[in-house]
């Protein structure tokens, strides 16, 4: 399975390529699946609503996975516990989405116990939870953010130079396709038709899944709630690269960008791997959007392989965070582990 995308992104070309190297190694027969983002992955065929449904409780459950981890690791008093709480946590996530033939408001439910579960254990980490911390938001291209091999594990290094990381979660990316392919629709036919109403009952049912499995988290996630809705991020990036002309990742970036400074973030690491469209454009707009953010500085890290200094320019880049931090107009709320 290998997604795609269409436009001029690398991405797009993943799933081509990879059927070029199964074909010079023999294998020319193996099937490629490749989905695409252009109408929605609505292309899985038979069995679609089913799968799609198991995905999408798959990726909120581990952008959760994902939150807990970053804001509890950088507190933790013991090395590696919050790393065990993360992994036992998805490999549980795994084997309920796993199942075969399980009905989805019994997934949903034996999900939501582990979240419930895991939040208590992340809880239960001895952690000394002081204020001061700069929090750094995390944007950029989906996979290279979040893929720690790539990213030379930069999360972990901010931690280790003090700071606290929040990254754009996986379920931003789908709720902007889901957008993406209404809007469309609504422009080329308008909003009285099938094709509307489908996404827009495909947009409910994932609403209330991700409702039902971040309730228990209310309290944990305090200060650091994503959008109620993309349309959010999208109108913040209206003013630098308008959503109605630009598409993909930049848009997300720029958008997500002022909604982390509105959350009382003190800087924002954007991750791009080498020459990608999205980080190059998203560059060439942060130093209007720091202005307007108030000075927040903003940093685009490239990954391409080569061999350079990230400590120091994390370093550099804190300090810069930390002196923002003690000018900052808006306020960052901290969640029940804090304390009042």
């Amino acid at each position: 399975m290998m997604p795609t995308a269409h436009g001029p992104c690398r991405f797009g070309q993943y799933g081509p390529y990879l059927r070029k190297q199964l074909e010079e190694l023999g294998y020319g027969e193996t099937m490629v699946f490749s989905p695409t983002s252009a109408n929605g992955y609505s292309d899985i065929g038979q069995g679609a609503g089913q799968f799609i449904r198991n995905a999408w409780m798959g990726v909120v459950c581990g952008d959760i996975a994902q939150k807990l981890l970053f804001k509890t690791r950088p507190y933790e008093l013991r090395a590696g516990d919050s790393d065990e709480a993360f992994r036992d946590t998805v490999d549980r996530f795994g084997q309920v989405l796993s199942k075969p033939d399980l009905k989805p408001k019994h997934r949903l439910a034996e999900l939501t116990q582990i979240v419930t579960q895991a939040r208590d254990r992340f809880r239960s980490i001895p952690a000394r939870y002081e204020k001061g911390r700069p929090l750094i938001g995390i944007v950029g291209e989906i996979f290279c953010r979040h893929n720690t091999f790539s990213n030379d594990d930069l999360a972990r290094r901010v931690e280790r130079l003090g700071g606290e990381c929040w990254l754009s979660d996986i379920a931003e990316w789908i709720w902007y396709v889901d957008w993406y392919v209404r809007d469309r629709t609504i422009r080329a036919t308008g909003r009285l038709n099938l094709e509307s109403f489908k996404q827009w009952a495909k947009s409910k049912v994932q609403h209330r899944y991700e409702h039902i499995l971040l309730a228990p988290l209310e309290e944990d996630f305090r200060g650091l709630e994503e959008p109620h809705d993309v349309r959010e991020v999208l109108e913040a990036s209206e003013r630098y690269l308008p959503a109605g002309g630009c598409i993909g990742e930049m848009v997300l970036s720029t958008g997500k960008t002022v909604y982390l400074h509105r959350k009382g973030a003190d800087g924002v690491i954007d991750i791009s791997p080498f020459t990608c469209m999205n980080g190059i454009i998203c560059e060439a707009v942060y130093p209007a959007v720091s202005r307007d953010c108030d000075g927040m500085p903003i940093r685009v890290f490239y990954f391409d392989g080569t061999q350079t200094n990230l400590d120091r320019d994390i370093e550099i880049f804190l300090d810069l965070a930390r002196a923002y931090q003690r000018r900052k107009k808006q306020p960052r709320v901290y969640s029940r582990q804090f304390g009042d």
